[in-house]
């Protein structure tokens, strides 16, 4: 077991794809001299040389377009986009080729391409800088879709990622790169598409990944103060979602929150909450709630604490779907 940030764990699973795949290599901006502008990066383009970690211009779409060509010749691409904000100019190539190239020519051409993309806020960055674009590549049939919370995952995960012969988009929670855990490098992994129940509970499912995990167990610790029991689920793959893993959960515990950081009118929240309602609908002790960012453009850096989840609007939905005085109802059940 070796202590590691979230980015360097990213790092060290960089490294052993390389090691192990002499078709993986590596493409984005900055990411060689540099070491990538948060580092994960650092170190690989000295270690495997510029022709297997590679700067690429400032051209979204072309670093995509480029991989696309790769994957036709046997490589693996992973291709850095250096902010969330960033990956608009490469929606297209992203959307309408890489997604459908293979039901395109019924199975004949894999794209085994992994785009690893730096998502969420609470970092205090400019505009363009902190952005939740995942329910787009979400909706996206072709593409898989996953992100990690802790550093064991973000290591396991993106050695799956770039193993996998699917297209992979790889959300990495920008305001976790600096949180740290154990990583056993040789440990056998979750399958790259399961749900993960993180913490056990009776009496309210709480749902969450990436960034917002961590504060899901914050929550979660919190609410024992007033004797409520919270099962905590770590979503990590955004599509597909293991809907058996939540199903069985929800079924146990009644009620449901969903929490993520993106904005709540077509979010992954709302998708969630339909399928629980059809799948555990009487279970339900009480309708699904959301917890998310708001219907507007992600605000200034500082009025992003307004914007970004945080335990008590969590604490909050957990009351209104325990029947508990909460913001909303301004009454009490108890």
């Amino acid at each position: 077991m070796t202590q590691m940030t979230l980015s360097k764990a990213i790092g060290a699973g960089l490294r052993r794809a390389l090691q192990d795949d002499d078709h993986v290599l590596l493409m984005g901006e900055d990411i060689g001299e540099l070491g990538g502008v948060f580092r994960v990066t650092d170190g690989l383009k000295h270690e495997f040389g510029p022709e297997r970690v590679i700067d690429t211009p400032l051209a979204e779409s072309g670093i995509v377009g480029t991989a696309i060509g790769l994957a036709f010749r046997g490589y693996r691409a992973v291709c850095e986009i250096q902010f969330d904000g960033f990956i608009y100019p490469a929606f297209d190539q992203i959307v309408a080729q890489v997604a459908k190239l293979h039901a395109r020519t019924r199975g004949a051409v894999t794209v085994p391409l992994t785009l690893r993309v730096p998502y969420g806020g609470a970092i205090g960055s400019v505009e363009h800088h902190s952005e939740s674009p995942e329910a787009y590549f979400a909706h996206t049939a072709g593409l898989r879709v996953v992100t990690p919370s802790t550093p064991q995952d973000a290591y396991s995960m993106i050695r799956m990622a770039i193993a996998s012969n699917d297209p992979v988009i790889y959300f990495e929670p920008k305001r976790r790169y600096w949180s740290k855990g154990e990583v056993d490098l040789e440990a056998v992994p979750l399958p790259l598409d399961k749900a993960r129940i993180v913490r056990e509970g009776t009496d309210v499912t709480l749902i969450a990944y990436g960034p917002l995990v961590a504060t899901a167990l914050d929550a979660a610790e919190a609410a024992t103060d007033e004797g409520i029991s919270i099962e905590v689920i770590d979503l990590r793959s955004l599509s597909p979602i293991d809907f058996d893993t939540i199903e069985d959960s929800v079924n146990k515990t009644g009620r449901v929150v969903i929490v993520h950081e993106a904005a709540q009118f077509g979010g992954l929240g709302g998708e969630i909450a339909a399928v629980v309602t059809d799948r555990c609908f009487y279970s339900l002790e009480a309708p699904p709630q959301r917890v998310t960012g708001l219907n507007v453009p992600y605000p200034p850096a500082k009025l992003e604490d307004h914007f970004v989840p945080d335990l008590d609007r969590m604490l909050d939905a957990v009351d209104r779907v325990m029947g508990r005085e909460n913001s909303l109802t301004g009454w009490s059940a108890r």
